[in-house]
Formats: structure tokens, C-alpha cells, sequence
């Protein structure tokens, strides 16, 4: 069946591609609806490499996705054909010690979708372990199921953050995750949240939303804005979402004493941390790598409808249109926040 291959870097083919086909016991197979375009697939496509990950050979692109289920593995009883769904993308090793610890997310044998050397989804049929697929209520689409994904990296940051009612929150960084991490931190309970970066068009998206405010570092001081909305105190919680090395030095300036930080963005190369900052005001210090056991909860809060991930999917291409969908990716990036590709059906 044809796939989007990353051939090499900056060299992408939509070509036939055969990918592992057995279904086992445990598994589903699943047509493939939706599959977003993530930033990480576009850096493969533009830099062949995320840190240690390095695109030696043909790979697959694509993690975030839904469908619908076309088959069952025998041992499978919560799943059936028809069933719309989505999928978590890492699959653990279910016997290692970070997943009996609940965090499999950081099990150094995970397998992730478009994570080299593991293939992604960017196919019409993939084959997933039924324990990582997720049945999509009947209000969900398959393009907002398709975004549960990123999301969860949102839900991730924003339990890690450990919010309070009322808590006031800053995010540096108005890309899709630092916008996933802005409305995760508004359904986690914070009464307000501040979002800074330098594209404007991207902040007129986030700031459409009720409960957060923008601000536009390239002419607005964020230290002012964080001031006047905590009498000066400092916010409670920081989320970095840049992973821009200004941002992660200057962090700290916008907490509150006994306040908290939580690193999301990650930097391509390691940056300076001033740590007698952290230390003079006692900061709790957070990191997010991915996301573990939040998916069902993703699904939920959408669902329900206090979270609207819709306004944040700026198109939505075709299959065959996937290079083009690419490019735009990296032409479009200060005002497009989620690219979409849906499959032949």
C-alpha cells in the first residue's frame, strides 16, 4: 500500500511501502482516517534528525491519527470492527519497570510512531496494539480525535504542574503544544492563563479562547503583563513551550516565590539554566516527555465540550496532497497551527 516515506532528509515520496501486516492476538487493524501533521515529523523532514533519532534509512512519517477498526485479534474483547478510534502512539514494553510504575512513557524500550527506526502512520491500514487504541464517542470527530495526541501532551503538563483552583498560569510559546497546554491548564483549574510569543497570528488564535490572555513579546514586555495580573506576586505556574534558550534562562523571572516550572518544549541543542534563580525563589522544577495514562482522560474533556480543539485545525488535505501538506507546514508555521491529512476512504 502507498505511504508518506521520509526518504532522506529534505527528500519526501509518496510511493508503495510495505509495512509489518500481522495482526496478533491482541491487536487491531485500523483504516486510517486522520493523521496530523506534528512538529517533530516536519523537523525529520527538515533537519533528518531530533537529538539522538537520526533518519538512517526510508521511514514513515505520522503519530497523531484515528480511524476505524477493521479487524480483532482473538485475545481482543473491548474493541470491535466499526468502532471509530484513535491511537496512542508509544507502545511499551508491558513487562519493564517503568511501565509497572504506570510510566511507560520514559520505558527505554518504547516503540513511537515516526520515531526512527520505528515507521509511522502516514498509511492507509496500520496494525496497534489494542490496549493503546481508544474508541472515540460518538461527538468526536475523527479530525478532533486525530488531535487528542497533542493534547495529551497538554494534559500531561498540566498534572505534572499539580494546579490548584485558581492558579494563574503564564505559557512561553503559542505553537500547537503550547496552545494544547494553555486549554489543558484552563480544564485543570487555572483562572487564568497568559501566552507569549513572538507570531501574532498564532496568539489571535489562542487568545479567541475565554480565560487567556496574549502577549506579544516582540512589543510587549510579559514581565508587565505577568505583574499586573498578580499584583506583582508572580504567576504560580510557568510552562516553557518554546524550548527557545532565551525563554528557558528567563524563566524563572515570571514565578512566584514557591512557584513552579514546567519544562515542555525541548531544546535541539543544550541550553543554559539559571539555577541560583530557581533557588532564590524556590521554585519546583517539572519536566514532560510525552504523555502516560491520560489519553482516556483527553478523550473525555473533549467529549464533554470544555475543551474545542476544532479552531485550532487550519486545513485539512488530502492523501495525495501529503508533500504539499508538508511544505506548508514549513512555510506556514507562524500562523498554521494544525495540518491535517485524511486517508482514501
Amino acid at each position: 500500500m502507498k505511504a508518506l516515506v521520509l526518504e532522506e532528509k529534505g527528500k519526501l515520496a509518496l510511493r508503495e511501502f510495505e509495512l509489518p501486516a500481522t495482526l496478533g492476538p491482541r491487536d487491531v487493524r485500523i483504516k486510517t482516517h486522520t493523521v496530523g501533521i506534528c512538529g517533530s515529523d516536519v523537523h525529520y523532514y527538515t533537519h533528518g534528525k531530533i537529538g539522538h533519532f537520526v533518519v538512517n534509512e526510508p521511514m514513515v512519517l505520522g503519530h497523531e491519527a484515528s480511524g476505524t477498526v477493521v479487524a480483532c485479534g482473538d485475545a481482543v474483547t473491548d474493541l470491535k470492527p466499526g468502532d471509530r478510534v484513535c491511537m496512542e502512539p508509544g507502545i511499551p514494553d508491558p513487562d519493564s519497570r517503568a511501565s509497572k510504575l504506570g510510566i511507560y512513557n520514559v520505558d527505554p524500550a518504547v516503540r513511537f510512531w515516526a520515531t526512527p527506526p520505528v515507521h509511522g502512520c502516514l498509511t492507509p491500514e496500520v496494525i496497534h496494539p489494542a490496549a493503546f487504541t481508544y474508541k472515540l464517542p460518538d461527538n468526536v470527530s475523527f479530525a478532533e480525535g486525530a488531535m487528542v495526541e497533542p493534547f495529551a501532551i497538554g494534559m500531561q503538563a498540566a498534572l505534572r504542574a499539580k494546579i490548584q483552583p485558581g492558579d494563574i498560569a503564564v505559557v512561553t510559546g503559542a505553537g500547537p503544544i503550547g496552545m494544547m497546554v494553555a486549554l489543558a491548564a484552563l480544564a485543570g483549574g487555572c483562572a487564568r492563563v497568559i501566552v507569549a510569543d513572538l507570531a501574532q497570528p498564532k496568539l489571535d488564535i489562542i487568545g479567541a479562547y475565554d480565560g487567556i490572555e496574549t502577549v506579544n513579546i516582540r512589543h510587549e514586555s510579559l514581565t508587565d503583563a505577568v505583574a499586573a495580573a498578580t499584583d506583582g506576586w508572580g504567576a504560580d505556574l510557568v510552562f516553557e513551550c518554546s524550548g527557545a534558550a532565551p525563554a528557558i534562562l528567563g524563566m524563572h523571572e515570571f514565578a512566584r516565590p514557591g512557584g513552579a516550572i514546567v519544562l515542555v518544549g525541548m531544546p535541539v541543542d543544550p541550553v543554559p539554566v539559571d539555577i541560583v534563580g530557581l533557588q532564590a525563589r524556590e521554585l519546583r522544577l517539572e519536566t514532560v516527555f510525552r504523555y502516560a495514562n491520560v489519553y482516556d482522560r483527553a478523550i473525555a474533556l473533549i467529549a464533554s465540550g470544555k475543551v474545542d480543539l476544532k479552531p485550532l485545525i487550519s486545513a485539512s488535505l488530502p492523501f495525495e496532497d501529503s508533500i504539499a501538506g508538508f511544505d506548508r507546514a514549513v512555510e506556514a508555521r507562524d500562523s498554521d497551527v494544525k495540518l491535517q491529512i485524511v486517508m482514501p476512504q
